[in-house]
């Protein structure tokens, strides 16, 4: 198939395919006589591969190494599992720094009291922190 094909099956741009091509994500396509790009159901399951890894958050560099991992079915999974539990760490912490956010933002929202922005608590406290 390709490159078009290829990402339209995948939802991934076709700059990004080049792009995991050229960092080694993915191996080099084959040329046709025209010099076309041609992927095969290979490269269809390693994209597959990288873009779920992706939407679970993981690095580039995790991927790597799990792509890598992937290719020894004969492996105990420790490494596989220590990377997710890394990223779940990884999750936890944006979750609390989000909370933290979501409650800073709704105390500034709560203290919003007046009816103009000359009034307006949030632009105050905006205004301070630039300030400060």
């Amino acid at each position: 198939m390709r490159i078009g094909e290829l990402a339209r099956a995948t939802g991934t741009k076709a700059e990004t395919i080049r792009y995991y091509e050229r960092e080694g994500i993915l191996p080099a396509a084959d040329r046709t006589d025209s010099n076309y790009r041609e992927y095969s159901d290979d490269h269809l399951a390693a994209l597959t591969f990288v873009r779920r890894a992706r939407e679970l958050g993981f690095g580039m560099a995790q991927v790597r190494q799990l792509l890598a991992l992937s290719d020894h079915d004969d492996k105990p999974c420790e490494n596989v599992d220590r990377l997710v539990q890394e990223q779940l760490g990884e999750i936890d912490r944006k979750i609390a720094d989000l909370t933290l956010l979501r409650e800073e933002l709704g105390q500034m929202l709560r203290s919003c009291l007046g009816e103009r922005i000359g009034d307006c608590r949030i632009i105050e406290t905006l205004n301070r922190a630039r300030r400060g």
